[in-house]
């Protein structure tokens, strides 16, 4: 029993800390609809335009590199830490669903790369100090709320699969790593794990694709505030169900990939996602 809690102990102080951050944001609710009150108007778009969202992405972190490594090494650093902690502190179950929980709160570590993309698009020369300088922002409490909000749902994301583990393989914490690998492919009730939990899994990131791919560069570009931006966001998901289906496999395939090498890939991986959801988000809402 003492094992199971300390599973679970992090997710219960997780949502603690949600419930803090949501009261001291809470009263600022009323200012967060922005002061453009022009609906956006959303465009149609093939998957030739993620191709050239990919390119353009490619293009803008090969101008930024250095600057956006440097940026951007906090990911493989998370990604080791907590390879670490799933295996020195019984949190192995939750190790894949901490790894995938990258594609849903990787818009807020994109935000600092959206604003050098942006800065580029002006003509600007982008460093590392104007993807930091979002704090200062008119619309970082926006972003910020914005955040708390895929925070839960990460959160939430890990609450379930957990639940899917305990109700599997669990509840008690496998042996060892390679029992645990051998549990999840060699029997019945590891791969209705694997398939419940990819399936659930994939409801949790339509949710967090359909609230962020627009709205995050949105209020960096435009003060329309937090929830025109999150309805435009819906509504260009809705309007596109096709091409932003297969941007979410995009974004997915390429998390993998750059976990793969010991996370060390998501330096790169995820600035040029991020540079490339700024163009997306051109091409998906005009100027």
């Amino acid at each position: 029993m003492a094992t199971t809690e300390q599973i679970r102990n992090p997710i219960e102080w997780g949502w603690d800390q949600l419930r803090v951050l949501q009261r001291a944001f809470g009263a600022t609710g009323h200012a967060l609809g922005g002061a453009e009150k022009v609906t956006a108007t959303v465009r149609k778009i093939s998957v030739d335009d993620l191709r050239d969202a990919l390119a353009r992405g490619a293009a803008d972190f090969a101008a930024c590199r250095t600057d956006v490594i440097f940026l951007c090494l906090i990911y493989p650093a998370a990604g080791l830490f907590l390879a670490h902690l799933a295996f020195g502190y019984d949190f192995l179950p939750l190790l894949f669903p901490l790894a995938s929980g990258f594609a849903l709160i990787g818009p807020v570590a994109a935000v600092g790369l959206y604003e050098m993309s942006r800065r580029r698009e002006q003509g600007h020369h982008a460093t590392w100090a104007d993807g930091l300088g979002v704090i200062k922002s008119p619309a970082a409490g926006a972003i910020l709320v914005l955040g708390l909000y895929l925070l839960a749902i990460f959160i939430a994301w890990l609450v379930v699969a957990y639940g899917i583990y305990s109700m599997t393989l669990g509840p008690q914490p496998p042996a060892s790593a390679t029992a645990f690998v051998s549990a999840v492919f060699t029997t019945a009730a590891g791969w209705a794990m694997a398939v419940i939990g990819i399936g659930v899994g994939f409801l949790f990131a339509v949710a967090a694709l359909t609230i962020s791919v627009v709205s995050f560069p949105m209020l960096l570009d435009r003060d329309v505030g937090l929830y025109p931006a999150i309805a435009t966001s819906i509504r260009a998901v809705a309007a596109n169900p096709f091409p932003m289906a297969v941007w979410g496999v995009i974004v997915a395939g390429g998390l993998v990939i750059g976990t793969i090498p010991f996370f060390i890939g998501l330096a790169v991986v995820i600035p040029v996602l991020g540079h490339a959801t700024w163009h997306l988000y051109r091409k998906l809402v005009p100027r």
